[in-house]
């Protein structure tokens, strides 16, 4: 486990929650707002993550009254890129609206039961490195839409996206990224694609 973060500030961190996806494999849902014990899974998504940050953005491309009640919400820059772009063009949103910040966190909308030091830790393992940019691993999987990234990645990123590219990981590497390790938590990643998913996690939380 990485120590926490030194003089870490929470007010200068942005959370980033990514919900701009089609939802095609939950029979075109949106997935931020399929219920979990009740409750959307954003809402489970942001309250995990607001504890550890200053200020939650959403990044979300319907739904946007729904959302708004969990945090600022912005929208891809459809002009720029078309629509349905992928988590990046979504990241790419939540950067320019938290240019303020000294990092942004970002996370899938899908993924329920994040760790309460998900922040800290992320932002840790790219100090320690000297890093713009670290990304979430457990159990030797990666889990590339977990990430703490500084704003100041946002041109490089604009300019990816572009080029025409859209893979997370590829871009994470181009950017100097380095993993973090969350291997005494790995079910914390559970991201909810399908309704099989989605009943699996019921059974998990319910236990």
């Amino acid at each position: 486990m990485a120590d926490p973060a030194p003089h870490l500030d929470p007010q200068r961190i942005a959370g980033l929650i990514l919900a701009g996806g089609q939802g095609a494999r939950m029979d075109g849902r949106d997935k931020g707002l399929a219920v979990l014990r009740g409750e959307p899974l954003v809402a489970h998504v942001a309250q995990r993550l607001a504890p550890q940050v200053g200020t939650l953005i959403i990044s979300a491309n319907r739904n946007v009254d729904v959302y708004a009640r969990y945090g600022r919400v912005v929208a891809d820059d459809i002009d720029a890129l078309g629509a349905w772009q992928g988590p990046l063009a979504g990241l790419a949103a939540g950067l320019a609206a938290a240019a303020a910040c000294d990092w942004v966190v970002a996370v899938p909308c899908d993924t329920p039961f994040l760790p309460g030091d998900l922040a800290a830790r992320l932002i840790a393992a790219a100090q320690a490195a000297g890093a713009p940019l670290a990304y979430a691993v457990a159990g030797g999987r990666r889990h590339p839409a977990c990430m703490a990234v500084r704003p100041a990645l946002l041109p490089a990123l604009r300019d990816y996206l572009a080029g025409g590219e859209r893979k997370v990981g590829l871009w994470q590497s181009q950017a100097g990224g380095v993993a973090a390790a969350f291997d005494d938590a790995p079910d914390a990643f559970m991201n909810l694609n399908t309704p099989d998913d989605l009943a699996a996690a019921e059974r998990y939380a319910s236990q």
